[in-house]
């Protein structure tokens, strides 16, 4: 499937894929900190909070190594190879330390991402483990639709299992559950009438 859908993910997924771009927004990573993106297909939104963050050291992981060559290329073509550093890793089992020679992470992005994970779960899990003290999980993804027309959500639902995508509208239950045990706050929020869902972890310092 990544063979193929690598090649008009950039150009398509922006009139769809919504919330992005406020996600980066509201990283802000402390000077020289580190942000990691599970799921980091293409390199798009690496690169994005690359040039919104200068002083920020970033890194992504992808389990397709299709996918990272094409970030490969978008990253050296942006001039940002010596800032990025891409790795192809499982985002239910990966080592931060193996992979990119360190413990945890200020900010960790997973965007539009579980929707494609069948154990998305194992995913949050592992993400929340890697955050540094007072390091935030940043989330944004399909949400439950809850306001929107049933003919639309209808048409969405179809679309999306076309590619195999499945929104997850236990996220915010999960991530909660999740972060009580691990002693960290969160909080969730519907974007577009439930089009989408942000969520936010945070670690105490």
């Amino acid at each position: 499937m990544y063979r193929f859908q690598r090649h008009i993910y950039d150009a398509t997924r922006k009139f769809y894929l919504l919330g992005r771009d406020g996600l980066v927004d509201g990283l802000q990573p402390p000077t020289g900190g580190a942000v990691l993106e599970v799921g980091c297909g293409t390199g798009r939104n690496l690169i994005k909070i690359a040039r919104a963050y200068p002083q920020a050291r970033c890194y992504g992981l992808d389990v397709s190594e299709e996918m990272l060559a094409t970030a490969r290329r978008a990253v050296a073509k942006a001039g940002l190879s010596g800032r990025i550093t891409l790795k192809q890793a499982d985002a239910t089992s990966f080592e931060p330390e193996a992979l990119f020679g360190r413990l945890d992470f200020d900010r960790v992005v997973i965007s539009y991402a579980l929707s494609m994970i069948p154990p998305w779960r194992a995913v949050l899990a592992r993400a929340l483990t890697t955050l540094a003290p007072g390091g935030s999980l940043h989330i944004v993804d399909f949400g439950d639709q809850a306001h929107l027309p049933g003919p639309f959500r209808a048409v969405l639902n179809r679309w999306l299992a076309l590619f195999q995508v499945t929104p997850r509208p236990e996220l915010g239950a999960e991530l909660e559950r999740l972060c009580v045990e691990a002693g960290a706050s969160s909080g969730t929020r519907r974007l577009y009438g439930g089009y989408a869902v942000q969520g936010l972890a945070t670690r105490r310092g």
